[in-house]
């Protein structure tokens, strides 16, 4: 009798710590452009979301898309800074946006499509106040 595994299919576009520690190396002259040019001061590197917060999202963001007529394809990752208070900088985010089609498909002005399913949803709420990394300008892996 063979024993069966419960390993999930891998998603596609997942890579190795050997891959993530390629793509953190090569932003280091653009984090240090951004600290040194502009911030004067380290800047935020990684922001960090419990799992809990993001099933919360994913639930509420399928919820509203179909409140707003969307079916939720997929989420969206940007990064942001916050505003300057106080004459400082704020600190570099990342902020996740639902992204969805209609159910019908059609492609209107305010979906910006790149590709099928895949424009912001207008309306949308967004989630960001994740934690960020410690110290703030630390690399992968914390």
């Amino acid at each position: 009798m063979s024993e069966k595994t419960n390993k999930k299919e891998a998603p596609r576009g997942l890579i190795t710590p050997e891959q993530a520690k390629t793509l953190d190396q090569a932003y280091n002259c653009r984090h240090k452009l951004i600290s040194s040019s502009i911030l004067e001061r380290p800047d935020n590197r990684s922001t960090w979301f419990s799992i809990e917060e993001l099933e919360k999202f994913l639930a509420y963001a399928k919820s509203e898309a179909t409140e707003l007529g969307y079916t939720l394809d997929g989420i969206r990752l940007y990064e942001g800074a916050y505003p300057e208070e106080k004459g400082q900088l704020g600190y570099t985010t990342m902020f996740l946006i639902p992204t969805g089609s209609t159910p019908d498909n059609i492609k209107t002005k305010s979906l910006k499509v790149m590709s099928p399913g895949s424009g912001d949803i207008p309306g949308g709420s967004g989630l960001n106040m994740g934690q960020g990394g410690t110290p703030p300008q630390a690399n992968y892996p914390q």
